[in-house]
């Protein structure tokens, strides 16, 4: 090692140190934010900024010293705006959208929580780089189901109906007269419901392996009214009933099962004639190289964290990561049988496969 140290390039060594400064600020910037998200502070600051300190924590029932601290961390990260003059502090629309907007595409809270759940699970994932096993996806910390939930929700009620569903051959005229959906890894049932609503002569099912989740799935369609047309049930990829769906999806969450190539035979054989199966997945390109900027970096770190995990504690745990790309996805679905492929839709984080018989 010593003799390593002797080579050290000083100019290359300094923008590490920034890159890494950069990387500390910013992880306990997000904590700030989770914790603004949970104390209601964010969305208190929509209603009442410019605000101080005192009447900020007056407005939320906080301590005020704790606010003014909260608050003083959220100016230096640009968080929020400090006015010196005032001594004020304030959300501009655009900090509002990323922190307190919900159910908006841009707002970043539910991705803070899936972080969050990251760190909270880091023993138990190191245990598992020593042992080679993996980590069920119910043994996670809970904020994990609802973090993503709150994440994908937002994204996929921009792009599922008007963008996705139009993409593939001929699936929206099926929907809109009446079809027979499988909606595979539902978790919380953001999916599900969205093509409920927006289907309601469908009859809409919502697999997943996780209880809780699904018990919350039903919870939800109730509450959005489609309980009429929404089916929800506890079982595996592999083991879902099969029976003539028009239209099969898999939300970002092929790459989680331990047998993808299994679960998407197991579409097949259950797709009617002319049925579609549609796989949306982490935007990624086709080899490392393309992948080593800041959304690789986060992929590949949720990836090492939870999918990966996930994977391994499954049946064959092939773990294909959640930067497989669409070569290496490809191959999974010709390997179970698929013959026509295509990508269909696409945005800066997803990418969205048709597949066919």
């Amino acid at each position: 090692m010593t003799d390593h140290l002797r080579n050290l390039n000083k100019k290359r060594l300094e923008e590490l140190q920034n890159n890494v400064l950069k990387d500390v600020a910013g992880s306990l910037g997000l904590i700030m934010a989770y914790m603004g998200d949970r104390l209601g502070l964010y969305t208190a600051l929509v209603e009442i900024s410019p605000v101080s300190s005192k009447d900020l924590a007056e407005c939320t029932g906080l301590n005020e010293r704790y606010v003014r601290e909260w608050l003083s961390a959220n100016a230096a990260a640009g968080y929020v705006d400090y006015d010196p003059l005032s001594e004020k502090f304030s959300l501009s629309p655009e900090q509002a959208v990323i922190f307190a907007a919900e159910r908006h595409p841009d707002c970043m809270q539910g991705f803070f929580q899936i972080v969050v759940s990251a760190y909270r699970d880091e023993p138990k994932v190191s245990e598992a780089f020593r042992t080679g096993q993996g980590l069920p996806w119910s043994d996670h910390s809970g904020c994990l189901f609802c973090g993503t939930e709150r994440f994908f929700r937002p994204m996929y009620a921009a792009n599922l109906i008007d963008a996705w569903i139009p993409a593939l051959e001929g699936v929206r005229e099926k929907l809109e007269a009446g079809a027979r959906v499988a909606d595979i890894g539902c978790g919380h049932g953001s999916s599900t419901i969205l093509m409920a609503q927006a289907f309601p002569k469908s009859t809409i099912h919502g697999f997943d392996f996780h209880r809780p989740s699904i018990e919350h799935a039903r919870s939800r369609a109730s509450d959005a009214g489609v309980a009429g047309n929404t089916v929800f049930e506890v079982v595996a990829a592999k083991e879902f009933p099969g029976g003539s769906y028009d239209l099969v999806t898999i939300f970002d969450a092929l790459h989680d099962m331990g047998d993808p190539v299994g679960a998407a035979a197991h579409v097949l054989s259950s797709l009617s004639d002319g049925g579609t199966f549609m796989v949306v997945e982490p935007f990624a390109g086709d080899s490392l190289e393309e992948n080593l900027h800041p959304l690789g970096q986060i992929y590949y770190s949720l990836s090492t964290m939870i999918c990966t995990p996930a994977s391994k504690a499954q049946e064959v745990g092939l773990a294909l990561g959640a930067q497989a790309g669409e070569k290496r996805l490809t191959e999974v679905l010709r390997e179970a049988g698929f013959k026509r492929i295509r990508r269909v839709a696409e945005t800066p984080s997803n990418i969205v496969l048709e597949a066919r018989a």
